[in-house]
Parts: C-alpha cells; structure tokens; sequence
C-alpha cells in the first residue's frame, strides 16, 4: 500500500513539475524579449522648438510617438542656461520630470522656483505660464497623452479643470518593499507613484541604488522606460552581452517581458506602463 502511495505521490508530483516547467516556458516564450527594444540617446534627432528665437530656442527630441500628430509622445526638451519663455499656453496637458540642471514653470507672475533632477511638474491645457531655466546641459523629460502639441500666445488662454502641480524631488514620497508588493522582499529599489489617467495608463518613477542587478517584469502593452538620471547597463533577456543606456536612453516592450539592468551608480527610471510591473 505505502509502495502505491508512493508511486501516485511521484506520479502526481511529477505531473506538477510537469506542469509548472510547461508554465514557466510559456511564461517565458511570452517574456523572451521579442519585443524589447532599446532606444540610445545618441539615436534621438533634435528640432528647433521655436526657429524664431535662433540659437536660444530649447531642443526637441522625440523619443517616441509624435508630438505634431494626434498620438500620445514622448521627448526631451533641451533648454539654455538662462533660457525664459514669455508667456504662452499649450492646447494640450503635460506633464515633465527635470533631467538635468534647474528648471522653473509657473504662473507669469509666481516668484521663480528652481526645480532640480527628478522634479516632476504639469502643466494644464489652457493656462497661462512661463518656463525657465537654469544651468548648463538643462532638460526635462516631457509627456502628452494626445498631441498635436502647440505653442499659443496668452490670449486664447482657455480653464481648465486640472490644476498645475509642481513636486520637488526633496517631496517625492518613495515606496520599498515594505509598502509596495511591485517591489520583491530582497530588492533596495524604490519608488513613486506619480500619476494615473482613465485608460489605466500611469507614470511611475524608479530609484535603483549604486551596484544594482535585477530585473523588470513589464506585463503590459504599453511599457517605456526611460533613463532620468544616471546610467544603467541593460541586458535583453536570452543574451549575454550588455548595452550601456545612458541619460535620454529607453528601452520599451508590448509584451510580457523582462528587463534586466545593472547600475554602478543611483539611477532614476521613468516607467509609462498600463499594467502592474515587478523590481526584482
């Protein structure tokens, strides 16, 4: 009888090693990076934002989608030190996170305030604002949910229900594994949560400490990644060798995926994702 038992047990459990192997290769046939791809910053192509102002007009590099179409875009803005816009509106929302140097945006007539790497601010469609900046090298990722992005001067300001918002790097509330189940018990990276529209699209930024190696899980089919700040080393899932993302880098699936990175340094990620994903 115990003989039976044992050789139903062995049975049973290898079905189920069985099954879980069949699993985990379906799991991983669906994340075998076919759909990863990597962007490098040395790849994005620059524009004149405003030709009009010569050799002091901010830089524009799509990074994806476009922002003269009617599609959802993200790019860098690249601006002078010293640089001020007048007054204008845009006919689209956008939200921004400073990359480099010091930025400011707010209302014409608010008392400047320097914003630096990792701010995150956004501005409403409609309301009348100025933008500067400060220091050399100075940009900020930049984001619409629906282009075409246009510039237009104060008096076809418009309300809008949205408010302005301007968060410091110093006020991001930053989430570990304690407080978050998209972070795993045996990683130091963190956090934030930073925005959610209605078509469960978010926007999520990441904080990996110096001498990092993990993993992303992405679940979703809208997943981009983009380097804020710092470098990372990015290793597509199946291959040995490693690609260096640097500052303006990404890297991006529309399926189930892995993203393995590496750091030597702190490194801030901005994540645009519909779905949950996994800091391992």
């Amino acid at each position: 009888m115990t003989k039976i038992f044992i050789l139903i047990a062995t049975i049973l459990f290898g079905f189920s090693s069985y099954a879980y192997q069949t699993t985990q290769e379906k799991n991983r046939a669906e994340s075998d990076g076919l759909t990863n791809k990597i962007t490098l910053s040395s790849e994005i192509k620059w524009e004149k934002m405003n030709p009009a102002r010569g050799d002091q007009s901010p830089l524009a590099g799509t990074i994806w989608g476009d922002r003269k179409a009617d599609v959802a875009t993200g790019y860098i803005g690249k601006f002078t030190d010293g640089f001020s816009s007048p007054p204008h509106i845009h006919n689209v929302t956008y939200r921004a996170i400073v990359m480099n140097g010091l930025i400011h945006n707010d209302d014409p007539e608010a008392e400047k305030t320097w914003m630096p790497t990792g701010s995150f601010w956004t501005q409403p469609a409609g309301a009348s604002h100025i933008t500067a900046a400060k220091g050399k090298a100075t940009m900020a990722y930049i984001e619409i949910d629906q282009g075409p992005y246009l510039v237009k001067p104060v008096e076809e300001s418009f309300q809008n229900k949205e408010r302005p918002l301007n968060l410091d790097i110093s006020n991001v509330v930053w989430l570990d594994h304690t407080t978050t189940n998209w972070i795993s018990e045996n990683s130091l990276a963190q956090l934030s949560f930073l925005w959610k529209n209605s078509q469960n699209v978010q926007g999520i930024l990441i904080h990996l400490p110096e001498n990092y190696h993990g993993e992303i899980l992405s679940d979703g089919d809208v997943f981009t990644g983009i380097v804020i700040s710092g470098n990372i080393e990015y290793q597509m899932q199946g291959e040995n060798t490693t690609t260096q993302l640097d500052q303006g880098s990404s890297f991006s699936s529309t399926t189930r995926s892995s993203h393995i990175v590496s750091t030597s340094d702190e490194v801030l990620i901005y994540i645009r994702t519909n779905a949950k994903f996994m800091i391992l």
